[in-house]
C-alpha cells in the first residue's frame, strides 16, 4: 500500500483515499537491482572420485550480501551446457537482497577442470559439499551454533538436480528450490506412460542426443594454465576424446550403447538413477520448492510430483509450482520465478515471517492487457497439492471404432509433437503437431456443454492387436497425445507440445492392454469444444522400432478419467464490483472522519512541542490474539535529522510508521506531529510524506502520469507540488513517459521515493528505500535524504542495510520486539561498543550485540 499523506484541506482526503485504495488493487513489485560489493572471482579446489583422490579446479565466482556484514548464503548452480556465467543475473539479484551468493561452473564445464558425471554422489555431490566447506570459512557468511553456514540451494535443469542430491548428501544444506529437473533420470530418458518403468521406456533420442552433444566439446584452457595447456598445442585429441568429449568414459560408453540399440540396459538403468533422487529415498528432509514448466518434454511435470511426494514423506514442507516455461521455451516468468526463489529463501534461511507459500500453484492464461496487448499470467493457488491425478476426477465419453495404424520401415516419417532443440533461443524446443497418415487412431469426446478445466494427467486404456504380423516381443509402441479440438478449427491444439510413449504388452496371440497415463498438463476445455485421444506410431523426439508392422488400435474402455482440482483459485483479472464500490466506500469513510474531526477537542494540539517534527510517547499496539507488536514506545526526533528506524523482522518498525501515518490507532500513547496529535484525517498530515510497504501505481499509466495524479487527489495547487525536483529525485529520464508496468523494481522505488517527496514535506518516513537501487542509485539518494534535512527538514528512514544507515543516519532509534532498545547519535552509539567494550565498531555490530543476535 502506498499512501503519502498531504491533505491539506480535510476534504482532499477523500481523493486521496480514493486514489490509494484503487492504486493498492494494481500494485506490480518486481524484486530489487544488485546492490553491495562488487563479485569476487574464486578458484576453489575439491577433492572427489570414489577414493577422492581427483583434483578438481572449479571456476566460481562470489557475490558479497549487499550491506556487508554475515547472511544466509545461497549456492546457485547452473544448468547442462552452461557455465558460472548463466546464472549471473539472478546471483546479482539475490546478493542484492542481502544473501551471500557462490556461483560455479560444474566440472566439465565452462573453465573448471574434470569430466562431467551427471551430479553423480561420487563427483559433483562431493564437490558441493566442498564449496559448503568453503563458505564455512567466509566472514560474510551466517553460521549456525554448531559453526555450519545458514545456506541454500537453487538452480534449474542440471543445477536443479544438483540442488538435490546435495540435499540428500549434506545435512548442513537447510533449504533448496530446484526447478525443471529430474526425480528418476532413467525415466525421464526412458519414459513408458503405461507404469512399466524405464527398462521398458521409449528412448527420448533426442533430447539424450542433445545432452551428450553439448558436453561434447573439449574442456577450455584454464585461466592461469601454461602455454603448453593451451588448445593450439595441445597433442591431437584421441579417439576416445573425440567421441566422448567432456563426458567420464564409463558414462559416454553407456550413451553409445543405449544409442545404438534404443532400449534401457541394466546398466544405463542404474548408472542414470545413481545421479538421481529417487536414490535417495527418505534422505531429503528440508523445506523444498518445486519449480517446474508446463512447457517441458524433456523433464516433465510427472518429475516434479515424484519428488515433491518423497520429500513430504519426510514431513519436510514442500511446495510445488506450475510455472509457463520449461526446456521448450517460455521466459516470460523470470521476475514471478525469482520472486517464488526469494520468499522461500527468506522465510527458510533468513526466518522472516509472511503470508507463506501457496502448497501448490499454477500459471494460467489471463488473457491480454488492455493497454499494451502483452500476456497477462494469473497464478491460481490451493491449499493442497493434489498430485498427478487431481483433487477430483471426471468421465468423459470417448467414441470412435477400432482403427489401422503402420508404423513404417526405419520409423520414417515421423510424426512431430515437439521438436528438441530447435525453433527457440538458448536450445529449447519447437511445439508443434503433425502426424503423418496412416499412422494414427483418434477417439473424440462429444462437444462440451460446459467448460472443463483439466489439471493433472488424464488417464484412457487402450487395447492393441497385431495385424498379419508376428507379435513383438517388445510390445508395441505407441505415443498417446490429447488435443483440445475447437468449434470449426481445422487444427486441433496439444497443450503444450507433449506426448506419452507408450509400450504396450502383447500376448503370444498379439493382443495387450494398457492403462495410459496422458500428459500432465493444466489447461482449459471451452464449452463446444471436443477433447481428441490421438495413439500415433512413431513420434520424432523418441526411438521407434524398425520393422515394418500395422496393429490395431481400440479403447478398452470408452471413456477418458480427467483430473481436476476445484480448490485452485485464480485472481480475479481486471476490476470486479468491489473495486468500482471502493470510491464509495472511501467517500463515506472519509466523511465519517471528517465529522469526527469537527469534535476533535483544542487540546489535540501542545504548542510546547510546534516546532518538534515527532514525538512519540508510551505507544503501544497488540494484535488480535493479544501480542504486543508495539510496547510503551517512546522517542523524539529533531528537526535536520536524518534518523535510522532500526530493528529485526517483527520489532514493530512498519506498525510504527503506519501509526504515524494516521493508518491505525494505538492502543494506548500518542503521536504528536509538529505538535498535533496523529489521528486519521488530521490537517498535520500535510507535513508529512511516506512511503511504505513497497510502491503503488497505477501500472497503466506513465511514471509522470501517475505522480500528477497523485498530486491532483491531494487538492493542493500544482504551483505547491515542486514536480522538478521530485522529477530529479526519480532521476528516470525518458523511463518517465513509458507505462510503470515497464519498470524495474528500482524504478518503482525511485519513483516512489520522488511521490513521497512532493510538496517538500516537513517530516519523510521511508521504508527500505533501498531497495532496488544499485550502488550508484543509493549514494544519489543518501545525498538527496542528507541534503533534505539539511534544509530543516527531518527524515525517518526504515532499513535492513545497516551500512548505509551508518553512512545516511545521524541517529538511530533501534526497537526489539515492539520495544525500544536505544536511542542516540550514531557516533556516541558506535563509540559507546567501541573494540574495547567487546563489539566491533561497525553498526551491524553493534546492532546485533543490542538485540542479543550477535554471530
Amino acid at each position: 500500500m502506498k499512501l503519502a499523506g498531504k491533505p491539506v484541506p480535510r476534504i482532499a482526503l477523500v481523493t486521496v483515499l480514493v486514489a490509494a485504495l484503487v492504486a493498492a488493487v494494481a500494485v506490480w513489485i518486481l524484486w530489487p537491482s544488485p546492490s553491495g560489493a562488487p563479485p569476487q572471482e574464486q578458484s576453489i579446489t575439491v577433492l572427489d572420485g570414489p577414493r577422492d583422490d581427483q583434483r578438481v579446479t572449479l571456476d566460481a565466482t562470489f557475490f558479497p550480501p549487499a550491506g556487508g556484514g554475515r547472511a544466509p548464503a545461497v549456492l546457485l548452480a547452473h544448468g547442462f551446457g552452461g557455465s558460472k556465467q548463466s546464472v549471473r543475473e539472478a546471483a546479482v539479484r539475490l546478493a542484492g537482497e542481502g544473501y551471500a551468493v557462490l556461483t560455479w561452473s560444474a566440472r566439465g564445464f565452462g573453465r573448471s577442470t574434470g569430466q562431467i558425471a551427471l551430479n553423480s554422489p561420487d563427483y559433483e555431490v562431493k564437490d558441493v559439499r566442498q564449496l559448503v566447506d568453503w563458505l564455512a570459512r567466509r566472514p560474510e557468511v551466517r553460521l549456525d551454533a554448531a559453526g555450519n553456514p545458514r545456506v541454500g540451494v537453487a538452480g534449474g535443469s542440471y543445477g536443479g538436480a544438483i540442488a538435490l542430491m546435495a540435499a540428500a548428501h549434506d545435512d548442513r544444506i537447510d533449504a533448496i528450490v530446484p526447478q525443471i529437473t529430474w526425480h528418476d533420470l532413467a525415466d525421464a530418458l526412458f519414459p513408458e506412460a503405461g507404469g512399466r518403468g524405464p527398462q521398458d521406456g521409449v528412448f527420448k533420442r533426442m533430447w539424450a542426443g542433445l545432452f551428450f552433444s553439448r558436453g561434447g566439446t573439449s574442456p577450455a584452457p584454464v585461466p592461469g594454465a601454461p602455454r603448453a595447456a593451451a588448445a593450439e598445442e595441445a597433442p591431437p585429441a584421441s579417439a576416445q576424446e573425440v567421441r566422448c568429449g567432456r563426458f567420464l568414459p564409463d558414462l559416454c560408453d553407456v550413451y553409445q550403447r543405449i544409442a545404438e540399440t534404443g532400449r534401457a540396459t541394466p546398466e544405463a538403468v542404474e548408472t542414470l538413477r545413481r545421479s538421481s533422487p529417487v536414490s535417495v529415498p527418505g534422505r531429503i528432509r528440508i523445506p523444498t520448492l518445486l519449480i517446474q514448466g508446463t512447457r517441458d518434454s524433456l523433464f516433465t511435470l510427472a518429475q516434479a510430483d515424484a519428488n515433491a511426494r518423497a520429500v513430504a514423506a519426510t514431513g519436510a514442507p514442500v511446495s510445488v509450482a506450475w510455472f509457463d516455461g520449461g526446456h521448450d521455451g517460455g521466459d516470460g516468468e523470470i521476475d514471478w520465478l525469482h520472486e517464488r526463489t526469494a520468499a522461500w529463501f527468506a522465510r527458510y534461511l533468513k526466518g522472516e515471517s509472511g503470508q507463506g507459500e501457496a502448497p501448490f500453484t499454477v500459471t494460467r492464461d489471463g488473457g491480454r492487457d488492455p493497454g499494451t496487448r502483452r500476456p497477462v499470467q494469473l497464478h491460481a493457488t490451493a491449499p493442497a497439492y493434489p498430485g498427478l491425478y487431481g483433487a477430483a476426477t471426471t468421465q468423459i465419453p470417448l467414441e470412435g471404432p477400432s482403427q489401422p495404424v503402420a508404423n513404417p520401415p526405419g520409423g520414417s516419417p515421423s510424426s512431430i509433437s515437439s521438436v528438441p532443440g530447435f525453433g527457440v533461443p538458448g536450445g529449447a524446443g519447437l511445439s508443434l503437431s503433425t502426424e503423418m497418415p496412416g499412422q494414427s487412431a483418434h477417439f473424440d469426446s462429444a462437444p462440451l456443454t460446459t467448460p472443463l478445466q483439466v489439471t493433472g494427467g488424464p488417464t484412457v486404456r487402450v487395447r492393441v492387436r497385431a495385424e498379419g504380423t508376428a507379435a513383438p516381443e517388445a510390445g508395441v509402441t505407441l505415443f498417446a497425445k490429447l488435443y483440445d479440438v475447437g468449434v470449426g478449427t481445422q487444427a486441433p491444439v496439444l497443450p503444450d507440445g507433449l506426448v506419452a510413449p507408450v509400450r504396450v504388452a502383447v500376448s503370444s496371440g498379439g493382443t495387450g492392454e494398457a492403462t495410459v497415463t496422458l500428459p500432465v498438463i493444466d489447461h482449459r476445455f471451452d464449452a463446444g469444444h471436443r477433447l481428441r485421444v490421438a495413439f500415433t506410431t512413431t513420434d520424432l523426439g523418441y526411438s521407434t522400432p524398425a520393422a515394418p508392422a500395422v496393429y490395431q488400435v481400440e479403447l478398452a474402455s470408452p471413456a477418458l478419467t480427467v483430473p481436476a482440482d476445484a480448490a485452485l483459485r485464480t485472481p480475479p483479472n481486471g476490476p470486479s464490483w468491489w473495486t468500482w464500490a471502493l470510491p464509495a466506500v472511501a467517500i463515506v469513510v472519509a466523511a465519517l472522519l471528517l465529522l469526527a474531526g469537527r469534535r476533535r477537542r483544542r487540546t489535540d494540539h501542545d504548542p510546547d512541542l510546534a516546532d518538534v517534527p515527532l514525538r512519540i510517547d508510551g505507544l503501544t499496539k497488540a494484535y488480535r490474539n493479544g501480542e504486543l507488536a508495539v510496547d510503551g514506545l517512546s522517542f523524539t526526533v529533531e528537526r535536520g535529522q536524518v534518523l535510522g528506524l532500526l530493528g529485526p523482522n517483527g520489532a514493530g518498525k512498519t506498525t510504527t510508521m503506519r501509526m504515524m501515518m494516521g493508518l491505525i490507532h494505538p492502543d494506548a500513547g500518542e503521536i504528536r506531529i509538529f505538535g498535533h496529535r496523529v489521528s486519521p484525517g488530521a490537517a498535520v498530515l500535510s507535513r508529512l510524506g511516506s512511503f511504505v510497504e513497497g510502491p503503488g501505481f497505477l501500472p497503466h499509466l506513465t511514471g509522470r502520469a501517475n505522480l500528477e495524479l497523485y498530486w491532483k487527489a491531494t487538492g493542493r495547487p500544482e504551483r505547491d507540488a515542486h514536480f522538478a525536483e521530485a522529477l530529479e529525485i526519480a532521476g528516470l529520464g525518458g523511463a518517465l513517459d513509458r507505462a510503470v508496468r515497464t519498470y524495474s523494481q528500482g524504478m518503482r522505488q525511485r519513483l516512489a521515493i520522488a511521490q513521497a517527496m512532493l510538496g517538500l514535506p516537513d517530516l519523510l518516513v521511508l521504508d527500505e528505500p533501498a531497495n532496488g537501487l544499485d550502488p550508484p542509485q543509493i549514494r544519489e539518494m543518501r545525498e538527496v535524504l542528507i541534503a533534505y534535512a539539511a534544509r530543516g527538514r527531518t527524515v525517518i528512514v526504515s532499513s535492513h542495510l545497516l551500512a548505509e544507515v551508518e553512512q545516511t543516519c545521524g541517529h538511530v532509534v533501534v526497537m526489539h520486539r515492539g520495544r525500544l532498545i536505544t536511542a542516540g547519535p550514531v557516533r556516541e552509539l558506535l563509540n559507546g561498543h567501541g573494540p574495547g567494550n567487546g563489539s566491533g565498531s561497525r553498526l551491524e555490530d553493534v546492532f546485533l550485540d543490542l538485540i542479543g543476535e550477535k554471530a
